[in-house]
């Protein structure tokens, strides 16, 4: 299978936030959809090794903020990046509020918000499904969605030349880098969770 097959399948881009107690976190994904819309529904997949998954389990409740042509590289860095169990990803962040739901959601580069609470969830392995009713929503701006396609070209940094002399993997979809001549088979980035397929030699 050509598995580059599956880029050609159009994205949105999403900072899906939960709480639990006092704490607060969120995550990027590209997996929120409307199922349907009476009542009105939508489909949110999240990876198991995700903090913020834990939390929707545990909480059944979560807020999306989607993602606008006009967000920087800074939005992705903060909560696509880095592990909730590791930073507080709302540290010395200013553009956020909290919604009715308790949840946060993001006030800068994004043009809506919608909040939703879990009704059912599936089981797919690596990851959960989960089933939710939109509680609320609104407009943030008018700016277009921001896309995968459009992350990859416009938002994200063209990788630089490594001048190491080493050998070194780059994940094409978030830039880490792994060092070392082969690439593990089995190896999954431990910031975006692509695989092996996802990575390009970038030596030297």
């Amino acid at each position: 299978m050509e598995k580059t097959a599956m880029y050609t399948l159009t994205y949105g881009l999403f900072v899906v936030t939960a709480r639990d107690g006092k704490v607060d976190n969120g995550c990027i994904t590209n997996t929120v959809g409307q199922v349907t819309s009476t009542p009105n529904r939508i489909s949110l997949t999240v990876n198991k090794a995700n903090f913020t998954h834990d939390m929707i389990v545990k909480t059944g409740v979560f807020n999306v903020s989607v993602i606008s042509q006009k967000a920087d590289f800074g939005l992705f860095e903060r909560f696509g990046f880095h592990s909730g169990r590791e930073v507080d990803k709302f540290e010395g962040l200013y553009e956020y509020e909290r919604a009715e739901n308790g949840v946060t959601y993001i006030t800068k580069g994004v043009n809506a918000v919608l909040c939703a609470r879990v009704v059912a969830s599936y089981d797919l392995g690596t990851h959960t499904m989960f089933i939710a009713d939109v509680t609320d929503g609104w407009n943030m701006s008018k700016a277009p969605s921001c896309t995968y396609a459009y992350y990859l070209s416009e938002i994200k940094p063209k990788p630089q030349q490594n001048a190491s002399g080493k050998t070194v993997w780059r994940c094409k979809i978030c830039g880490y880098e792994y060092e070392g001549e082969n690439l593990p088979d089995e190896f999954v980035c431990p910031i975006c969770k692509h695989g092996k397929d996802d990575f390009e030699k970038v030596t030297k």
